[in-house]
């Protein structure tokens, strides 16, 4: 079996899962633009666009949805 940068959904807690999230969508952003140097570049065009922050807040919301689904909702 190969190394996975994601070999499950599950987490002990819900912090876990909302770290999980974060990375989720930090991998996406990575994987959809690979150059570092342009993500370094453009991060100065959103730090300050408000709409970029809660879209980017809208993304790790959505994978903690899924992440919290995955988790049963943390098997309540």
């Amino acid at each position: 079996m190969t190394d996975s940068w994601l070999p499950t959904l599950l987490t002990e807690t819900s912090e876990e899962g909302y770290a999980l999230a974060v990375r989720l969508s930090r991998t996406a952003v990575k994987l959809t633009q690979p150059s570092a140097e342009v993500r370094e570049r453009v991060r100065a065009d959103y730090a300050e666009d408000f709409g970029a922050l809660i879209a980017i807040s809208h993304v790790v919301a959505t994978n903690f949805h899924t992440v919290a689904a995955a988790n049963g909702f943390w098997r309540s």
